[in-house]
């Protein structure tokens, strides 16, 4: 028999905060804020926890020391009102507090999925494009493909693309180079 659930006691009438966010159950699902709005996405399925594993390790490998590459999740903490947990980043190792973040990462990344998709390419991407993430990728593991995006001018702009077993070779925020299908292979 499992225990009724608690319900959790969410203001009303004004946009949440990071410690709104903070007194969010651990119950499997990743609860993420934009501009005050809290966002509910179920856990990962086993293609796109496969997928981001096997993205980790390449970006991983490949990382100088002075950066530090994480998966979720893991808060980033934009503003007070918009807290983000992209499915991988990279930030450097100084900007990290034992909390979260506090800052936008040099790379962030996100794997679509259905649920995911439509905040993923919108909402996401110009969150991090406003608060000046230098690198955002998005990998698509049902083509599979990537889209990488880097900020130029404040705006972004397409770096590269690739699918199947084409590879990408990324310089930011460090030279890697990227094969959609091998990601599938995790």
């Amino acid at each position: 028999m499992t225990a009724p659930a608690t319900p959790i006691g969410l203001p009303y009438g004004r946009a949440l905060t990071r410690d709104d966010l903070a007194a969010m159950p651990d119950d499997g699902h990743r609860y993420e804020l934009i501009d005050g709005t809290l966002i509910v996405t179920p856990a990962p399925n086993f293609g796109h926890q496969s997928t981001s594993g096997a993205l980790y390790l390449v970006l991983r490998m490949a990382c100088p020391t002075e950066y530090q590459v994480l998966y979720a999740p893991f808060d980033v903490a934009i503003s007070e009102k918009t807290v983000l947990q992209p499915d991988l980043l990279v930030a450097r190792r100084s900007d990290f507090s034992a909390r979260d973040l506090p800052k936008a990462p040099l790379l962030a990344v996100e794997i679509l999925s259905p649920s995911t998709r439509h905040i993923d390419l919108g909402l996401k991407r110009s969150r991090y494009e406003a608060a000046g993430c230098p690198s955002y990728w998005v990998i698509d593991p049902a083509v599979p493909s990537i889209m990488a995006w880097e900020l130029t001018d404040g705006r972004y702009e397409l770096a590269g693309e690739a699918k199947g077993e084409e590879p990408l070779r990324l310089s930011s925020p460090y030279p890697v180079e990227i094969v959609p299908a091998r990601l599938l292979d995790g």
